[in-house]
């Protein structure tokens, strides 16, 4: 009976196996890394990238800032320009607005009729005086009411009182500028009572 010695043919074929599994497992650690640097790469210049666009929007947005800064200046310049320049306008109207009221009222002034305080709040004018009678304020008012320059004549109170030994009515009434008609001189209102010789205290 022959006899074959297979054992040196079974260590050759592990030993065989035993290289293969070595370079199998260095061939994917290769491989593994070379996923690992080119994934590595990819990420990093993504990153790289990202962080270059967030340098870029940062300056971009100091730069909105830096000119936001300077419009919110311009406005409040212009603004304090358009202020200066109403003001100017308001005191060139209130000029001759106060001239046009003075003429107004001595045109207006009935007979008996004296003032002893005006004041002005806005388009607003507040008016005490003494009149000879009742009758003569209700007068001053039909007048004021009827001017081109003035609307809205209100009394306030109206009381007895004694001028010079002299018993009188004092008054006290509120009447608004119409600064739309005295715009247009030229057009009084239909009616209009008015006594050119205003009364003389």
């Amino acid at each position: 009976m022959i006899r074959i010695n297979l054992l040196p043919h079974r260590e050759e074929k592990r030993k065989a196996r035993r290289q293969q599994f070595a370079l199998f497992s260095a061939f994917v650690a290769v491989v593994g890394l070379v996923v690992w640097f080119i994934g590595h790469t990819i990420l990093a210049g993504y990153v790289d990238g990202q962080d270059a666009k967030n340098v870029f929007l940062k300056q971009e947005i100091a730069a909105l800032d830096k000119e936001i800064v300077e419009i919110k200046g311009l406005r409040e310049q212009a603004e304090a320009l358009l202020s200066r320049k109403q003001v100017i306008e308001s005191l060139q109207t209130n000029r001759t607005e106060t001239v046009q009221l003075f003429n107004e009222l001595v045109r207006q002034m009935p007979e008996g009729v004296y003032l002893k305080s005006l004041k002005q709040s806005g388009s607003k004018i507040n008016l005490i005086g003494y009149a000879q009678s009742n009758a003569r304020v209700s007068t001053l008012m039909r007048n004021l009411e009827a001017s081109p320059y003035l609307e809205r004549a209100d009394l306030v109170e109206v009381k007895a009182a004694v001028l010079n030994t002299r018993r009188v009515s004092e008054f006290n009434l509120n009447v608004s500028i119409e600064r739309t008609k005295a715009e247009d001189s030229g057009k009084p209102k239909a009616g209009g009572a008015s006594n050119p010789s205003g009364g003389k205290p």
